[in-house]
């Protein structure tokens, strides 16, 4: 089935204007962990309004492979070789729609750091990692370039432990993993929207074992004592469309 016929999950309609890019998302691991609004706050632009479930707000740790991306009309040539990234991302709400804001993308792919990071106003870091598979088990290991002094570094390994569902919409897991736009800023001012179309995710409990987790060291949360929410998904293949400057 064409991606743009499956649009009955959605929350708000397409683009009307055709995608630029198609990205193939595998193997992904989404962490959460409960965050108290008041201590997220002051690393969000002002024009954003947090998103909350139950009167909270959550910080996501999102580690993932990919596998291809492709320019529209191309189907078959990606623009770069397979990579892995690991984001640490925020839910958000702009004009009433919810989206994702994110706080940091670490990524060893030139072509990301070089062309993505100006293009969507997105904080990239260049970062080494590792990425495996042993079995059933993936194995991930990070380190962010020029942080010599205060490391930052990630390192975990993670397995799926139950069947594939498709969570339903009002529950947590849900409203984790559907988001179907971007928000970004360069400056704290400008507000700017990337709008992604996929399937829904196919999602299973994962087990984690977590070794190093500084990610969150510039921000100064400690959530060292919280055990975080683990999912596991095979992965979508993604459409996305060019970002633009929105008017609050």
């Amino acid at each position: 089935m064409n991606l743009l016929n499956d649009i009955i999950h959605r929350p708000f309609p397409l683009p009307s204007k055709k995608y630029i890019m198609r990205q193939t998302w595998r193997n992904l691991l989404f962490l959460h962990w409960p965050i108290p609004i008041e201590k997220l706050r002051p690393h969000i632009p002002s024009a954003l309004q947090i998103d909350t479930f139950n009167g909270s707000a959550w910080l996501g740790i999102i580690l993932f492979v990919i596998d291809g991306i492709f320019p529209f009309g191309v189907s078959s040539l990606s623009l770069t070789p397979r990579f892995p990234e690991i984001n640490v991302r925020t839910y958000v709400k702009c004009n009433g729609k919810p989206g994702i804001y994110f706080m940091s993308i670490d990524v060893g792919n030139w072509a990301s750091l070089k062309i993505a990071k100006k293009w969507y106003r997105l904080p990239y870091h260049s970062a080494e990692i590792s990425f495996r598979k042993e079995g059933q088990t993936f194995h991930c290991q990070s380190r962010r370039k020029g942080y010599e002094h205060t490391p930052i570094v990630f390192k975990s390994k993670y397995v799926p432990i139950s069947g594939v569902y498709f969570p339903k919409e009002g529950t947590l897991d849900h409203w984790l993993t559907e988001r179907y736009c971007l928000f970004s800023s360069h400056n704290g001012i400008n507000i700017y929207c990337g709008e992604i179309h996929h399937r829904p995710w196919p999602l299973q409990k994962a087990e984690i074992e977590l070794g190093i987790n500084t990610l969150f060291t510039p921000y100064q949360f400690d959530l060292s004592g919280v055990n975080p929410i683990a999912h596991f998904s095979t992965g979508v293949d993604s459409l996305m469309w060019n970002i633009k400057k929105i008017q609050i």
